[in-house]
C-alpha cells in the first residue's frame, strides 16, 4: 500500500495541457538524453529509503552503491541478478547533463521543457532536487518546464533523477495485485509477488527516449488537425493553441512533398482548402501509400518590446474513415485489415526503444504484406507511430486497458484512471492518419454487470474527445453476456479453437469459428475483426501429422482459419490479426517456454513457417483487392 500512496502526497500530476511531438524548428532545439544514467535499486523492506533518506537531494552515487543503466531500455534483463529481474517496487535513476549556454543566457524568452517518451509505471522526476513533475502510466509521455530551475542555477550542469515503481494494483491500467505470503515455513520475511492477468511480462525502465527540448516563452501549445475529402477537393480544419500570451498572430502554410504551398490560413482555428489532394493511403492500397503533407505552423508575438517567434512544423495525411453494417471504409474505398499484433519486445533491452529492431520490424511487416497492426496492448512509442503515418500502415490504436478482470478494477476509481487516459492516448495520436480507431480494452471481464456501466462511458468519452474515429475494445467473451459489445463501432473478437479449446482438434475450427461470426454478427449487425487467432510454435519442432507446438500444427490452425475468413469477409468480416508477429517474454510458468511461441517470426524475427502461409495470404489479398498495377507483387514493392 505505501508503495502506490506515496506518490499521492509529493506534489502535482502532470498536467493536461498539448503534448506536441518534440522536433527541431528554426525556433526550438531539441536535445536527447539517451546512454547511461546511473541506476539504483530501493532494496528496503519497505522500498521506501529512497523517499526517507532523499536520495533526490544529492547525487545518486554518494547515497549507495549505483550501476550504469542504458536509457532507453527495461532494467529487467540488463544484468545477471535475477532479484532485479523479477524486481517489484522503486527504483532510481539520475542523469547529470551540461545545458548550452544559451538555453541560459536568454532566459526571458527561452522554456526549457524535459520530456519523458514513456517510464513504467509510475514517476516522480526532480530537476536539482527540486520535484518538477509526476505522472502515472507506464506508455505515454509526460513531460515539465525546468525554466526557472536551471536557469536559476549557479552552473550549467543539470541534474535529473527519476524515482520509478512498477507496482501495479487494481486501480492501475493495466491492473494487477501484490500478494504477501505469511506462511514462514514456505517464505523468507516480508515476501510478496506481484500477480497480473495479462500475458506479456512487466517490463519496468525509462523505456523510450528522454529529451530535453526548447521553445520561446511565447509558444504553440497544441495542434488539432481533422481533414475530409469530396470529388478534387480536401479540406484541412486546424485548431492552434498558444500559451504566454493573448496578443499574437498565427499563420499556416501547408506544403507538399515537393514543398510547394498548396493552401494558407491564418488564425488559431479555420480550414485550409486543398486542390486534387494527394490521399494518404495504407500500404498496398495505392502506388504512393503514406502520403503527408506539412502544416507548418508559425506564431509571433509582441513581448516586452521583443518579437517572439515560434515555428512547428506537423506531418499531415488527408484521409477520412467510415464504418458501415458490414465495411470499413477509408476514403470511401472498402478496407480489409490483413496484418498482425505486435508487442513491443526484444532480448535484452525488453521494451527498451532500439532502431534497429524497430526498421526490421517494419521491413518484415511490409515483406509479410500486412497492411495494418494493432498496438496490443499500450501505446507504443511515437517513432513507431512516425514509420506507420509515412508508410501507410493502419493502426488500431490501444490503450493499456488489458488484464481488467476482476470486479473491483470496474469501479470508479479505475473509471476515472482510465478516462484520465483515454485523454493522454488522443492528445498524443489525434493528428496521425494512421490511426483509424481506438481500442479502450483487450479482453475484459466484459460479462460482469460493471462491464456495461464502464464501457458504456470510456466510449463515450474517447467518442466525444475524438468523433472522428470509431470506438472499439476486443472481446473474447461470449456474445450473448458481453455487456461492453453495444457501445461498440466494430466488433473485435479474440478466438483460439483446437488451442485454448479443444486443444489438438484441428476439425472443430471450421463449425466453431463459423458459429462464432453469424452469432456475434445476427446480434449486432455490426462488422466484425478477427483480432487474434493462432498457435504456439516451438522453431524447428516438426510432426505430419501436426500435432500441439510443432510449426506444422501452427500452419494448420492459420489455414483452418483462413478457410472461415475466407467466406465471411465476403460479408461482414473486415480483417485478420495473427497472433502474433513474433514470439515474446512472459512470466514464467508451465505453460510458457521461454515465453509465448505464437509469434510467426521467433523472438530473434527469424520467420517459422507460418510466416510463408501468412506472407502467400496477405499478397493474394492486396493484389485480389489493390488497384496497383498486376506486375506489382511482393517482389516488386521495397521490402
Amino acid at each position: 500500500l505505501l508503495l502506490l500512496l506515496l506518490p499521492l502526497l509529493l506534489g502535482p500530476a502532470a498536467g493536461s495541457a498539448g503534448m506536441l511531438q518534440p522536433r527541431d524548428t528554426p525556433s526550438r532545439e531539441r536535445r536527447e538524453l539517451g546512454g547511461l544514467w546511473s541506476f539504483r535499486a530501493d532494496l528496503s523492506p519497505g522500498r521506501n529509503a529512497g523517499f526517507a533518506q532523499r536520495w533526490y537531494r544529492q547525487p545518486l552515487r554518494e547515497t549507495g552503491p549505483v550501476i550504469d543503466m542504458p536509457v532507453p531500455a527495461s532494467f529487467n534483463d540488463i544484468t545477471q541478478d535475477p532479484g532485479l529481474q523479477n524486481y517489484i517496487g522503486w527504483v532510481w535513476y539520475e542523469k547529470e547533463v551540461l545545458l548550452p549556454p544559451r538555453w541560459l543566457q536568454d532566459s526571458p524568452s527561452t522554456r526549457v521543457v524535459l520530456r519523458f517518451g514513456s517510464a513504467h509505471y509510475y514517476s516522480i522526476v526532480w530537476v536539482n532536487g527540486v520535484q518538477v513533475v509526476e505522472h502515472e502510466g507506464g506508455h505515454l509521455p509526460f513531460e515539465a518546464e525546468i525554466s526557472s530551475i536551471v536557469q536559476g542555477s549557479p552552473g550549467p550542469l543539470c541534474r535529473i533523477t527519476v524515482a520509478l515503481n512498477n507496482t501495479l494494483t487494481p486501480h492501475t491500467l493495466p491492473p494487477g495485485s501484490i500478494e504477501y505470503m505469511s506462511d514462514k515455513s514456505r517464505y523468507p520475511k516480508n515476501y510478496f509477488v506481484q500477480n497480473i492477468k495479462f500475458d506479456f511480462f512487466n517490463y519496468a525502465g525509462i523505456h523510450r527516449p528522454v529529451v530535453l527540448y526548447t521553445t520561446p516563452s511565447v509558444y504553440i501549445d497544441d495542434i488539432t488537425v481533422t481533414t475530409t475529402s469530396s470529388d478534387n477537393v480536401a479540406m484541412v480544419q486546424y485548431q492552434v493553441s498558444v500559451v504566454g500570451s493573448t496578443d499574437y498572430s498565427l499563420s499556416l502554410s501547408l506544403c507538399d512533398q515537393e514543398g510547394r504551398v498548396v493552401a494558407t490560413g491564418d488564425g488559431p482555428e479555420g480550414e485550409l482548402k486543398v486542390l486534387n489532394p494527394n490521399l494518404w493511403w495504407p500500404y498496398l492500397m495505392h502506388e504512393n501509400p503514406g502520403y503527408l503533407y506539412s502544416l507548418e505552423v508559425k506564431m509571433q508575438a509582441q513581448v516586452n518590446g521583443a518579437l517572439l517567434e515560434d515555428v512547428y512544423m506537423l506531418p499531415v495525411g488527408i484521409r477520412t474513415v467510415h464504418v458501415t453494417s458490414t465495411q470499413f471504409l477509408i476514403n470511401g474505398r472498402p478496407f480489409y485489415f490483413h496484418g498482425v499484433n505486435k508487442h513491443e519486445d526484444a532480448d535484452i533491452r525488453g521494451k527498451g526503444l532500439d532502431w534497429p529492431l524497430i526498421v526490421k520490424d517494419f521491413n518484415l511487416l511490409r515483406w509479410l504484406g500486412a497492411n495494418s497492426f494493432r498496438t496490443s496492448h499500450y501505446p507504443y512509442a511515437e517513432e513507431i507511430m512516425d514509420l506507420c503515418d509515412a508508410y501507410g500502415i493502419v493502426v488500431i490504436d490501444e490503450c493499456p486497458g488489458v488484464g481488467i478482470k476482476l470486479p473491483e478494477s470496474f469501479g470508479n476509481k479505475s473509471l476515472q484512471h482510465h478516462l484520465a487516459v483515454m485523454e493522454e492516448l488522443i492528445r498524443r495520436d489525434k493528428n496521425r492518419p494512421s490511426v483509424v480507431m481506438w481500442s479502450v480494452a483487450n479482453e475484459p471481464a466484459s460479462e460482469l454487470p460493471p462491464a456495461a456501466f464502464y464501457f458504456k462511458t470510456v466510449i463515450a468519452h474517447t467518442k466525444a474527445l475524438d468523433p472522428s474515429r470509431p470506438v472499439t475494445f476486443v472481446t473474447d467473451a461470449n456474445y450473448a453476456l458481453d455487456h461492453g459489445a453495444p457501445y461498440v463501432d466494430v466488433i473485435c473478437v479474440n478466438s483460439y479453437f483446437s488451442w485454448y479449446h479443444d486443444p489438438g482438434h484441428l476439425e472443430v475450427i471450421p463449425l466453431q469459428l463459423t458459429a462464432q461470426f453469424e452469432n456475434w454478427y445476427k446480434t449486432y449487425q455490426k462488422p466484425i475483426i478477427q483480432s487474434e487467432y493462432g498457435a504456439d510454435s516451438v522453431p524447428g519442432l516438426h510432426s505430419d501429422p501436426p500435432v500441439m507446438f510443432t510449426e506444422e500444427y501452427q500452419k494448420a490452425v492459420l489455414r483452418e482459419y483462413h478457410s472461415v475468413l475466407d467466406k465471411k469477409r465476403k460479408e461482414y468480416v473486415i480483417g485478420e490479426l495473427i497472433w502474433n508477429f513474433a514470439d515474446f517474454m512472459t512470466n514464467q510458468g508451465t505453460t510458457r517456454v521461454l515465453g509465448n511461441k505464437k509469434g510467426i517470426f521467433t523472438r530473434q524475427r527469424q520467420p517459422k513457417a507460418a510466416a510463408f502461409v501468412l506472407r502467400d495470404r496477405y499478397w493474394k489479398i492486396a493484389n485480389e483487392s489493390s488497384c496497383l498495377p498486376p506486375l506489382v507483387t511482393s517482389h516488386s514493392l521495397f521490402l
